[in-house]
């Protein structure tokens, strides 16, 4: 394992607490403990949506981290790998949940378009490394 990968490695487990907060979070409000404001039907599927991207990703990252080791990219797009499918994972749970917090919500507002910008970043990304693992 390199450097690199030890370092984004370590920053994205770091990370890990907050999905954690956020399942703990979406429980409570599913469970009805939540009383201090009244969620819908559509903010919960959102809120789900958003927990369960973020966790997947999350993982996928990790294993992109090591996948990164074994391929012959330049440093600056190795790193654009290494970031972008991480951040992808800020964006597209953000998304989810920023896009339906405001009151009695029954659709996305405008911040739905963080979920476009990182899936296309996670994409990005994720092209980028097979095809770096190919030639």
């Amino acid at each position: 394992m390199t450097f690199e990968s030890k370092l984004m490695c370590g920053i994205i487990l770091i990370t890990i607490p907050s999905i954690e907060y956020g399942g703990h979070f979406l429980l409570t409000v599913l469970s009805g403990r939540f009383t201090k404001i009244e969620f819908n039907a559509f903010q919960k599927a959102m809120f789900r949506a958003g927990h369960a991207h973020a966790g997947v990703i999350v993982i996928l990252s990790l294993v992109c981290q090591l996948l990164a080791d074994h391929v012959a990219l330049p440093l600056g797009v190795m790193w654009f790998v290494r970031g972008a499918i991480p951040t992808s994972a800020l964006l597209i749970s953000g998304g989810f949940f920023f896009s339906s917090m405001t009151p009695n919500a029954t659709q996305p507002n405008k911040l739905v378009a963080l979920i476009y910008i990182g899936a296309l970043l996670l994409a990005a990304g994720l092209i980028t490394l097979g095809v770096g693992l190919l030639i």
